[in-house]
């Protein structure tokens, strides 16, 4: 794991889209391509508004989205689809981008996303870390063997909590039950895992996934597994772990 800490959620944002956007050039000049999963969510607001001023061949980057919600129409705000359009695709003109649609057939729409990903390795995977420790939407307890690469998963009440605090449902009642979401498995074959892990609100997250071993009750420790995870934190989402002079 390589760990960097910054002063502010800012600050934190502009490290890592530097970071990945080193990353993706090295895969372009190695292999003319890349590949990139991106999350979503308020944590990835300030890397996003960075991100997207990095110089980087857009048009040569295939992108992948995390999760979505099943159910949810793209004109909510809460939808990811309507997230990523928003503040990364009318930005920057990726070559392809692999877009969730929990709406209509969900058999075919894994299909073809499982299809689609597998074809080719994930050079680098945003994998953010939800306040329950969750990564995409793998709650605790995690199913850290399915195999296939997207699947429909269960919310729990501590992740539907989270995103009612954050904005995007007016009440518990109103989050939808079920997702689509990047499975664990999938998530750790990306070959460069990158987190971006601001705010207060994720410092126990951080804590747990630091202080407990390899866990389906906190989802994010199995990224502790990977051969190349970096982890963004700001001084606030690592207070627990980190003591200031």
């Amino acid at each position: 794991m390589k760990l960097t800490i910054c002063e502010t959620a800012d600050e934190l944002g502009l490290a890592a889209a530097r970071e990945c956007r080193n990353l993706l050039q090295e895969a372009i000049e190695r292999q003319g391509e890349a590949r990139i999963v991106l999350s979503t969510g308020a944590s990835q607001f300030e890397f996003l508004s960075h991100f997207v001023k990095q110089d980087i061949e857009w048009d040569k980057v295939e992108m992948f989205h995390l999760d979505e919600y099943v159910g949810l129409p793209e004109s909510h705000p809460a939808s990811f689809r309507k997230y990523l359009k928003e503040r990364f695709l009318q930005h920057v003109p990726v070559r392809k981008a692999w877009l969730i649609s929990g709406e209509g057939d969900l058999e075919r729409t894994l299909n073809l996303l499982n299809g689609a990903i597998r074809e080719k390795p994930v050079d680098v995977g945003l994998i953010g870390i939800g306040e329950n420790a969750h990564i995409a939407f793998n709650d605790p307890p995690a199913d850290f063997e399915a195999e296939e690469p997207y699947r429909i998963v269960t919310l729990n009440d501590a992740c539907k909590r989270q995103q009612v605090r954050e904005g995007w449902f007016p009440s518990v009642d109103d989050v939808p039950p079920r997702a689509i979401s990047m499975s664990v498995r999938q998530i750790l074959r990306c070959r460069q895992i990158v987190s971006v892990v601001p705010r207060a609100s994720k410092a126990d997250a951080v804590y747990n996934t630091f202080m407990n071993p390899v866990d389906p009750k906190v989802p994010a420790t199995i990224l502790k597994t990977h051969r190349s995870w970096r982890l963004f934190l700001d001084k606030e989402s690592a207070a627990k772990v980190y003591r200031w002079a």
